[in-house]
């Protein structure tokens, strides 16, 4: 007898984990800032394109509606980030459960126990694919098919032979490159909604007995071999009696790439302490993968501005807040002269530490040649500096009313309350 695929260990592995009340209490914060950043995304060029192509499809089409509230979750870059798997579990997995529970009449538990198994196997499957992948890969949009096609088995109750094959037709959909980056274009909606959407396609085709590679992860004309120089395969499986990953997942205060904020958080400490207007020269030192996502000294565009470490140190030094209005035309302008003094380069300890730890050093050089220094181990939102449920809620709220939202406390209480397992709300 062969051993079990991978994909099987997965499906094993994350079945017999034991979910805990708080454990449903922290996927409900997780759910609310997914969501909430969905209806935000209504508010955008991108979300306007996507909410006219909506009006094209069958409401009752669970698939569809995945990949329309998937692409909105990650057009403003405020939703969650998994350092570890540098996968942003929450646009793809919740999309994808949400559509499914609302078809399926499934109520809170059931659903947030499907957040917690898609947020697991898109995290575990983003941990082994190696550092390389994230080079030319992104991947939310590679590794979260996998997360979402768990998320819609849980919810089907599809049993273990039936999950492996929605797991494996979710894999081979899997796609996503950063060439949107050199152009600014809309494309990193797109991931995040077709990943969703493959999930949900994949399970639901499971459900009918439609087959799909057991070993599509590491067979030799598979997933890791196709994409992988550098894989890790037993990141899949390894410490199976750890939190859930879902615990371990970052919540971004800033409407920036995740990559910028320990320098935000940084810069806005020296803003405490620099006099307005004395700044001569700034430093940012932080680890490769910020440096090959977000080094962009002219920003052109508010999305451009979101990826440049630049433009976010400028910011976080200027403005009291950095919110939306930070990366808009005005601020690009007001910020342009100070973004020029800011230079960034990869330094240690950051280096190492990447990707279990994002952090970031900022220093500044005032006028008279004093330096000030402020480095951060961790970001904002991080496990090890985590949002309190009320800063999320407020977050939560900031975003519901961005996108239009008349009354979003009532909202904000309905989808926390599914921690109590009442019926999922439905969205305005």
């Amino acid at each position: 007898m062969s051993d079990p695929s991978l994909t099987q260990q997965l499906t094993e592995l994350i079945a017999a984990k034991p979910v805990a009340p708080a454990d449903l209490e922290h996927a409900a914060l997780l759910t609310l800032d997914a969501i909430a950043n969905a209806l935000a995304g209504r508010a955008s060029e991108p979300g306007a394109i996507l909410l006219r192509w909506a009006e094209t499809v069958a409401p009752t089409d669970a698939a569809r509606r995945a990949f329309l509230l998937g692409a909105l979750t990650h057009i403003l870059e405020t939703d969650d980030l998994h350092r570890t798997s540098v996968v942003h579990p929450g646009c793809v997995v919740v999309p994808a459960a949400w559509a499914v529970a609302t078809r399926e009449g499934i109520r809170g538990h059931a659903m947030l126990r499907a957040v917690l198994w898609g947020f697991e196997a898109a995290t575990r499957v983003g941990m082994a694919v190696g550092p390389s992948h994230y080079r030319l890969w992104h991947n939310t949009a590679t590794c979260g098919p996998y997360g979402s096609a768990m998320a819609t088995a849980a919810l089907l109750r599809l049993d273990l032979r039936s999950t492996v094959h929605a797991l494996g037709n979710a894999g081979a959909q899997s796609a996503g490159l950063w060439q949107f980056l050199e152009a600014g274009t809309m494309t990193k909606h797109l991931h995040a909604g077709r990943a969703a959407e493959a999930g949900v396609l994949a399970a639901d085709l499971a459900r009918h007995g439609f087959t799909g590679p057991p070993t599509m992860l590491e067979g030799a004309k598979g997933w890791f071999a196709a994409t992988c120089p550098d894989p890790d395969p037993g990141a899949v499986t390894r410490d199976p009696d750890g939190p859930w990953q879902l615990l371990l997942t970052s919540v971004k205060p800033w409407p920036s790439c995740r990559h910028t904020h320990p320098a935000i958080d940084a810069a806005q400490e020296l803003r405490r302490r620099v006099v307005a207007g004395t700044v001569e020269q700034v430093e940012v030192e932080t680890y490769p993968a910020a440096l090959d996502v977000c080094d962009r000294p002219s920003p052109q565009s508010d999305y451009e501005a979101k990826f440049s470490l630049q433009h976010c140190v400028a910011a976080a030094l200027n403005r009291e807040t950095v919110d939306f209005a930070a990366f808009a035309e005005p601020a690009r302008r007001e910020l342009a002269a100070l973004r020029k003094q800011v230079t960034a380069r990869v330094a240690e300890p950051y280096a190492s530490a990447y990707p279990k730890a994002w952090g970031s050093a900022v220093t500044v050089t005032v006028r008279g040649g004093e330096r000030l220094t402020v480095w951060r181990t961790h970001a904002k939102g991080d496990p090890e500096a985590p949002l309190t449920p009320i800063e999320l809620i407020t977050k939560a709220r900031m975003l519901m009313i961005h996108g239009g939202v008349s009354k979003p406390d009532r909202l904000i209480d309905a989808i926390l309350a599914l921690s109590d397992d009442e019926a999922l709300p439905e969205l305005p």
